[in-house]
């Protein structure tokens, strides 16, 4: 059996690399940083205070671990993306402070044809066997539960959280502290706030629970619900219910919010209730 290569410790506080660990010159590890059994690190890899990678982790390409993060075992991040169109252009990847990575997780790095960069933001949750494409762009305090999978060019905004098994179609949106339901079929953006469940995917009402833990009161949640009811439940063309709602719920912020979402670019259009 040949021998392992010689691992190369930069000079840094309190860092910590197992003997079977490979780090590639030009790797920059901050204090406290721990590297665990046969984890590999490439050239081009920042990774922050206090950071920690289990065993078995491999962080490649121009990626940023940020501090507090913790990376579990077999979980891969900042290769390069599963896209055709690549050609080993030095696109991006970087993960939030205090993110944790669960097992078998693959985030991969950016397009040169997308916006170069692939970002988890700080205090996410990304359980066992999720898949992050390139050129996602993830919020703060985001869940996304085990076997979840979205295509390229995904925005999730913060608190959103996503069930188990889901799978996210490529250029999709999905509002702040919005509800996916576990193996749904998201083909479309979906609001603020929303709960969407079923393949494919429908809006079957707001985030209710979502809305209490993020501290939201019962006025603002029924307010919400009445906003709901009218644009998404009530008869008539939905051009002209999206005009009463935005002149009788103008003065209201978190109407505003789904509001400006709804007028945002978009390239899947938005999923409604049936």
């Amino acid at each position: 059996m040949d021998a392992l290569p010689e691992t190369i410790v930069p000079r840094t506080v309190g860092v910590t690399i197992h003997p079977t660990a490979i780090v590639q010159p030009g790797a920059e590890l901050g204090r406290d940083v721990f590297i665990g059994p046969f984890c590999a690190i490439g050239p081009d890899v920042v990774i922050e205070d206090g950071a920690r990678l289990v065993s078995h982790v491999v962080v490649d390409g121009h990626t940023r671990i940020g501090a507090g993060v913790e990376l579990f075992p077999f979980c891969t991040v900042g290769l390069a993306p599963q896209d055709l169109k690549y050609k080993g252009e030095p696109t991006r990847c970087e993960i939030g402070a205090r993110t944790q990575i669960r097992e078998h997780c693959t985030i991969h790095r950016g397009t040169a044809t997308g916006i170069g960069t692939t970002r988890v933001g700080a205090d996410c949750l990304i359980m066992a066997v999720a898949h992050v494409a390139h050129d996602c762009q993830l919020g703060n305090h985001v869940i996304v539960a085990n076997n979840a999978v979205m295509g390229g060019h995904v925005q999730i905004a913060d608190h959103a959280v996503i069930g188990g098994a889901a799978a996210i179609h490529q250029f999709v949106r999905i509002g702040r502290a919005a509800m996916i339901g576990g193996v749904s079929g998201v083909e479309a953006d979906v609001i603020p706030f929303g709960s969407v469940i079923g393949n494919r995917a429908r809006l079957a009402g707001l985030n209710v629970i979502g809305l209490k833990r993020r501290g939201f009161d019962k006025a603002q949640i029924q307010r919400l619900h009445g906003f709901f009811r009218a644009l998404f439940r009530d008869e008539g063309v939905f051009a002209q219910r999206l005009a009463e709602t935005r002149r009788h719920y103008a003065d209201d912020t978190l109407v505003a919010e789904i509001l400006a979402f709804i007028d945002a670019p978009s390239h899947r259009g938005l999923i409604r209730a049936e």
